[in-house]
């Protein structure tokens, strides 16, 4: 089926089932340019919990579609690839969280909202890179355990003296990044900025100029009067910087920073997603009223 055509029954079939089509910065470029809506775990799940959409095309991972579906449970919501999961959110099992809370029943759990239904339900409160900062500050006041990043989790007890345990979890394509590869890049480019999503390691966070969701990477380099970027996050969001700032140079950290699980989908997928409506999430009630709690108080801390 040629491109053209295939994005012409995409359209179609979009239409015709009332269907939306929401896509991580971390998708490819085919996808993010089809989609309705483009953006970062945050700013979709908020899409997610307002859209008037009766089909969730959920362009990303499990994660991501599982979230969608618990904001929107009378939502049909649809991973276009069945099989696009998270090695970090299947770091920390339900087993492993519950014997944890029996050891200390006084700790409040943070869930990165990269995680699953299971464990988000067993959260007290969610967070995204976005708003990580912000939410975790309300609770600086009390023991904390956040799951499962520990890079992001490290970041923030450093930066706030926090009483607050990592899970020794972490993004398999950010937490590779080296200070050496900084100091490669910055070699070879010197005139430009070093920005970082805080799920790499702290000591090549400590080396950034900015430090930010993939959101506020996209959001400082749009408003920079810098002309050139090493950009420490998936290489899927390039495509979105190059869109926004045509007049400005960007240079991945590393050419290992491609997330296989988010490169899964095609446009092939999205058309079969949408005339065949497979691959369905679906989250137990039970579960999915405790996750939504902590996604609710999230979204009211936002």
């Amino acid at each position: 089926m040629e491109k053209s055509f295939m994005i012409k029954e995409i359209k179609r079939l979009k239409k015709e089932k009332n269907a939306v089509i929401l896509a991580h910065y971390y998708q490819e470029g085919d996808i993010q340019d089809i989609a309705d809506y483009t953006g970062d775990s945050l700013y979709l799940s908020q899409i997610a919990a307002k859209t008037d959409a009766d089909i969730i095309v959920f362009s990303g991972v499990h994660f991501m579609a599982e979230t969608a579906k618990i904001l929107s449970p009378d939502k049909k919501v649809l991973l276009p690839v069945e099989g696009a999961g998270c090695p970090m959110a299947d770091m920390v099992t339900e087993v492993r969280l519950q014997k944890y809370k029996e050891k200390n029943p006084d700790r409040i759990v943070v869930a990165y909202v990269n995680s699953t239904a299971k464990i988000k339900a067993m959260s007290d409160v969610c967070v995204t890179s976005s708003n990580a900062e912000n939410i975790i500050k309300a609770y600086s006041d009390k023991k904390l355990l956040y799951v499962p990043d520990q890079n992001l989790g490290n970041y923030m007890n450093d930066k706030y003296d926090l009483d607050m345990e990592v899970w020794p979890g972490f993004c398999c394509v950010h937490n590779d990044l080296t200070i050496f590869d900084v100091a490669d890049m910055r070699k070879a480019h010197p005139e430009a900025e070093f920005i970082v999503h805080p799920e790499a390691k702290l000591d090549v966070v400590k080396l950034a100029d900015f430090i930010g969701s993939t959101k506020g990477l996209l959001e400082y380099v749009i408003k920079s009067d810098t002309k050139e970027f090493i950009v420490g996050t998936e290489d899927g969001i390039l495509h979105t910087m190059k869109k926004a700032c045509p007049d400005k140079e960007f240079y991945i950290l590393s050419k290992d920073l491609r997330c296989y699980d988010m490169k899964m989908t095609h446009l092939s997928d999205i058309y079969y997603a949408l005339k065949d409506e497979q691959f369905e999430i679906t989250v137990p009630e039970e579960i999915r009223k405790k996750a939504f709690i902590a996604l609710d108080r999230m979204l009211k801390l936002s």
